[in-house]
């Protein structure tokens, strides 16, 4: 029920699925994703399953519930809840990677009806796509990993072992996020217990941190980026999540307007050091 069409002025993909106009938004009579509802009949922990609604056709659309407490977020998941998370993303991401029509795991959240989140249930989403997309095709083009040259110094916010979260030098969002282990590992499936447990412990501070920040919850869009699953090497791949939250101050969107959209250049009205110390206050 999706096509594949290509812009032809920019040779951008864009996947039309008519079919989604047609779900639920915002439901207020029951939560599909509570235990006993319609995407989560038995207890659970943590729940993967194909999304009902998908924008990827044969299965290669995922949903990935974080936990059975409706209020909770993947900060109050707390260490333990959060490993729960990743070993799931790790699991699904190796067995849709698997698959000969996928080249691309792309692991994600929205947070927030402010940026399209249609359930408050605390979850995210896989998408599994057929070819690698272009942000990400774009960071693996450089011919080496940039990640592994990266000091953080000021703008580093929290750390945890082998991994690090920062605001970057050049961020687009007021308060964004770089988050990446300092040993070049590809994907996560290649984590270690270790490595997933200093993962689970460095999300947790910072989306904590993005809370606190203005004393509300931060609408936020979380993506991982990590090696195709195309059979290529892919040698410069560097597994790494990117936090883009909304909010450039309490309770005021940062919004993307025309003049970005319409060049390709984005204008940050936070200084990211500035970002990265009210982060670490927070």
């Amino acid at each position: 029920m999706s096509e594949l069409r290509v812009d032809l002025l920019t040779g951008a993909p864009v996947v039309i699925v008519g079919p989604r106009q047609d779900r639920p938004n915002l439901p207020t009579d029951a939560c599909p994703f509570c235990p006993g509802g319609i995407e989560a009949p038995e207890p659970y922990r943590v729940r993967g399953f194909t999304n009902r609604w998908p924008p990827l056709a044969d299965g290669r659309a995922e949903v990935v519930l974080y936990s059975p407490d409706h209020q909770a977020t993947f900060a109050s998941l707390g260490v333990d809840g959060a490993r729960l998370v990743i070993d799931l993303w790790a699991e699904r991401t190796h067995g849709l990677g698997s698959r000969p029509d996928v080249a691309y795991v792309l692991v994600f959240e929205n947070r927030g009806a402010e940026v399209g989140a249609t359930i408050a249930h605390p979850h995210g989403q896989i998408y599994a796509f057929a070819d690698v997309p272009e942000l990400p095709r774009r960071e693996l083009g450089t011919g080496r990993c940039e990640l592994c040259r990266i000091e953080p110094g000021e703008q580093l916010v929290a750390r945890a072992g082998g991994w690090r979260a920062w605001v970057p030098r050049a961020a687009t969002w007021p308060y964004e996020l770089l988050v990446a282990p300092v040993d070049h590992l590809p994907d996560l499936p290649a984590l270690d217990d270790v490595a997933r447990d200093d993962l689970a412990t460095v999300l947790v501070d910072a989306l904590g941190r993005l809370d606190r920040l203005f004393a509300a919850p931060m609408p936020y869009m979380l993506w991982v980026h990590q090696r195709p699953t195309d059979g290529q090497t892919w040698a410069v791949a560097h597994v790494h999540a990117h936090v883009a939250p909304l909010y450039r101050a309490a309770a005021t969107p940062r919004f993307v307007a025309a003049g970005e959209l319409g060049s390709g250049v984005y204008f940050n009205p936070v200084e990211p050091a500035r970002a990265a110390e009210e982060l670490r206050r927070a």
